[in-house]
């Protein structure tokens, strides 16, 4: 099966758009959480997904706060405002597409979770140390997380200490159990390419292949402007920051 892998799309529609046209035919699509926060066209980003066949969309810590599932206080200034105004901006009906979200899914051989597989919500995985402690709380041969905003992938081949490797656009990385993998963020990424991220999982080749594209970055940073939502979300649009 070609699957596609996204992850933290935030509200970013013009990212959406062109990964999934860039990805071209898959067979199925996983998200691993945070549709919204940040970027401006939550309704919209929900709406497609919606219409996505064979979805298996998770809950990220933004959509748990903006159906408030999580306190707000956990969250810093900027990205409380973007929450509140999310939660005033989405339809109804796009709400309860949130609430029915799981916090983590096993596929196959995968588990896929938004932080960890440790706490699905939250936790960051940045480093071997955090991401060796995770390996003992899941059984399939590979686990997918996003939240980070940064593609990377951490293997523990038997007997052997975890480590890590940060894919380059267009690697192609051939699966070996066991290994955790993180596709980056479509809608923010945070690893100085500005570009959406995304990966195209080949579960017959038991290939990853991490994938980048363009997007109409000014045209996001002025939505985000336009709703009066913080600057800074704009601003580090541009460098991938």
């Amino acid at each position: 099966m070609r699957i596609l892998v996204i992850s933290d799309i935030h509200g970013n529609y013009p990212a959406l758009q062109a990964v999934l046209q860039d990805a071209g035919q898959v067979d199925q699509t996983w998200c691993l959480g945070d549709v919204v926060g940040y970027g401006p066209y939550p309704n919209e980003c929900i709406q497609t997904l919606k219409g996505i066949p064979d979805l298996t969309c998770l809950m990220g810590n933004h959509d748990a706060a903006v159906i408030g599932a999580i306190p707000l206080h956990t969250f810093n200034q900027e990205a409380r405002l973007s929450v509140q105004w999310t939660r005033a901006t989405l339809s109804s009906a796009n709400k309860s597409w949130l609430e029915s979200l799981p916090d983590s899914q096993i596929k196959g051989d995968f588990t896929l979770a938004h932080g960890s597989p440790r706490n699905p919500i939250w936790e960051y995985l940045l480093d071997p140390s955090a991401a060796a402690h995770n390996f003992s709380f899941f059984d399939t041969h590979y686990c997918l997380v996003g939240h980070t905003h940064l593609p990377i992938i951490f293997l523990t081949p038997p007997g052997k200490p975890t480590s890590w490797t940060i894919p380059q656009a267009d690697q192609i990385f051939k699966l070996k159990p066991r290994a955790i993998l993180n596709p980056g963020s479509v809608g923010q990424p945070r690893d100085h390419d500005p570009r959406a991220a995304y990966a195209i999982l080949d579960t017959e080749a038991c290939t990853w292949h991490l994938k980048r594209v363009f997007y109409d970055v000014a045209l996001v940073q002025q939505g985000i402007l336009d709703a009066s939502l913080p600057e800074r979300h704009a601003l580090r649009l541009r460098d991938g920051w």
